[in-house]
């Protein structure tokens, strides 16, 4: 798979052609090699790196964490204790996020709950909205 495209890196690896070149740019992944004509030319690692990348960003997460998480798969001694404690990290900012989330669900649950939706001259949600409710979230 060695001297590949970057179309068929981003094929191998699913991560879009802008965003490859954003990571480059940004410093994410490494820089891959160029061709006498100019091109980019990506060995194994380099799709390897951006399948490792794209994972990562499903997972939430961020482009520094990411990188960070990067930096320890390419160690020879990894440390699976800073993994760990980056991953469990991250897992409690996903709860946290998750329990924000519930909040505005319940709150809208409430103005829905007020929202006859039957033609009276007020909304309750868009009256909410406007701050013009006593029955805000």
């Amino acid at each position: 798979m060695s001297n590949i495209s970057i179309g068929e890196a981003s094929r191998i690896s699913g991560v879009n052609i802008e965003t490859i070149r954003y990571y480059e740019r940004s410093g994410v992944v490494s820089k891959p090699e160029r061709s006498s004509n100019g091109r980019r030319v990506y060995k194994d690692n380099d799709v390897r790196q951006l399948r490792f990348v794209r994972q990562a960003r499903d997972l939430g997460f961020s482009l520094e964490t990411t990188q960070e998480l990067l930096v320890l798969a390419a160690a020879k001694d990894i440390s699976c204790s800073e993994a760990r404690h980056i991953a469990e990290r991250h897992r409690e900012l996903v709860a946290n996020k998750l329990n924000e989330l519930n909040k505005i669900a319940d709150a809208l649950d409430g103005l829905i709950s007020h929202c006859h939706s039957d033609g009276e001259a007020h909304c309750a949600v868009l009256d909410a909205l406007l701050g013009e409710s006593d029955d805000q979230p």
